[in-house]
């Protein structure tokens, strides 16, 4: 606790209108029960950014003994209400025909070194290195828990035939999304991963794509999110060849990804 500036809204003069809520970058005003109300001192700055917006002058800057300032709060604080904005905005969109009560996409989290059910091959074969479902792209939605701190494999589906070893080099510790640059919709595609990075905290990604000119599509389209979302994500690029190997794998600079 100490003594310094945070701002004093008075509710008699309050309206409810909402302007001063964004232009509080540390997301310290929220209005609750028809009022603009500090929710935590720890999440306001005291610099008064909010202070022009008010029509009714509620707003002011006062001195008092209050908690101290805490960025990294307000920094989680403003996080959880993008991810609570964007989960009611996935609510209110109704699923499309493909998904609607398909027991086959329900999310789920696995330990991939645990296989969950015993088969013939189960003495020879390396266990799975999955650990999330579903994989494909399409059917991952945006706030699922597991893309949050994530490192997120982006793979074009032809990469897992051609490359035998795919999930002992690509999968282990991932949280994989899988599609088609040539048959699927890339803008649906840039638009849903450019909604992913910005609502979670990606750790990097990873792109997986085979060597053929149309998945280079994928590369493209990744690279678009990480730009359009704003956040400067860790990026590889793994080129994989139709015989198998790896053509070529580097990790791209913030910079460069443009």
């Amino acid at each position: 606790m100490s003594v310094r500036k945070i701002v004093k809204i008075d509710e008699e003069k309050c309206n409810g209108c909402g302007l001063c809520v964004p232009s509080c970058a540390e997301g310290a005003i929220q209005v609750i029960n028809g009022k603009a109300r500090l929710v935590k001192e720890q999440y306001c700055d005291g610099l008064g950014a909010c202070l022009g917006e008010c029509p009714q002058d509620a707003i002011t800057i006062e001195e008092r003994e209050v908690e101290d300032f805490d960025a990294h709060a307000a920094e989680k604080h403003v996080e959880d209400l993008k991810r609570k904005e964007m989960q009611k905005k996935m609510a209110e969109q109704k699923p499309g025909p493909q998904l609607h009560g398909c027991p086959g996409s329900a999310l789920r989290s696995f330990k991939p070194a645990e296989p969950a059910g015993k088969t013939i091959s189960d003495e020879s074969s390396s266990p799975s290195q999955l650990s999330t479902w579903p994989v494909q792209l399409k059917l991952v939605p945006v706030t699922a828990p597991y893309l949050n701190h994530a490192d997120i494999l982006i793979a074009a589906d032809c990469v897992p035939f051609a490359f035998a070893d795919f999930h002992t080099r690509f999968l282990q510790g991932k949280t994989v999304l899988v599609g088609c640059p040539k048959l699927d919709d890339v803008s649906y595609y840039a638009d849903k991963l450019t909604d992913i990075f910005k609502v979670n905290n990606v750790n990097s990604v990873e792109v997986a794509y085979m060597e053929v000119p149309c998945c280079y599509g994928l590369v493209q389209t990744v690279r678009r999110a990480i730009e359009d979302s704003g956040k400067a994500i860790p990026l590889t690029l793994t080129k994989v060849g139709i015989r198998g190997g790896i053509i070529e794998s580097a990790r791209q600079n913030s910079s460069t990804i443009v």
